[in-house]
């Protein structure tokens, strides 16, 4: 004969199955937390990273070509946006005002578009910066990442000192706390 199990053995299954769902759902979701924070933090810069930029040529936005290796010996903050990126778009005046600041003390700044040269050039006839914009369409994204930016997200910002090497780098939005504490590192 067939015997029913008793009703408090099931109840008491059924909250087993619901601890041990939930534990493995809180433990998934804090590896998906872990991760992602994970991914979002600069990472250390390929050995040859550093020595390869300086020898990158650019086309700028006004259609001169830039060689990086021409900047050396200055501080150099290389900002790595798009015109369709929100925040990237938001950050270029205070970056703008950076560089009518510091330019004087040997400071360089680059924004380095991560699109086509039309939308670069369309945004910055309507929105233009102090600095001089270098065209790198998606290119510029492994360039970002080989400089620690792990998941090519923007905006990524970085700051190479006057000895050529890099010397911080800043995922996601720069604020003038941030470019007041790097100014201060040269």
């Amino acid at each position: 004969m067939n015997e029913a199990k008793p009703v408090a053995n099931s109840t008491r299954d059924r909250r087993r199955w619901m601890i041990a769902s939930a534990l493995t759902a809180s433990g998934a979701l804090l590896a998906g937390l872990g991760l992602a924070w994970r991914s979002r933090q600069p990472q250390s810069t390929r050995s040859t990273a550093e020595t390869a930029l300086w020898q990158l040529v650019f086309l700028q936005s006004n259609g001169q070509s830039l060689a990086l290796k021409s900047l050396r010996g200055k501080p150099l903050l290389l900002n790595f946006w798009a015109p369709w990126c929100a925040p990237c778009v938001e950050e270029l005046p205070l970056l703008s005002r950076f560089y009518r600041e510091h330019s004087a003390r040997g400071w360089q700044v680059l924004g380095l578009a991560i699109d086509q040269p039309e939308p670069v050039q369309r945004f910055l006839s309507q929105t233009p910066v102090s600095f001089p914009v270098l065209l790198a369409g998606l290119p510029g994204v492994e360039l970002s990442r080989s400089l620690g930016n792990r998941s090519g997200a923007l905006p990524f910002t970085v700051m190479f000192g006057p000895d050529g090497r890099l010397a911080r780098q800043k995922m996601g939005q720069m604020s003038a706390d941030d470019l007041r504490a790097w100014a201060l590192l040269v």
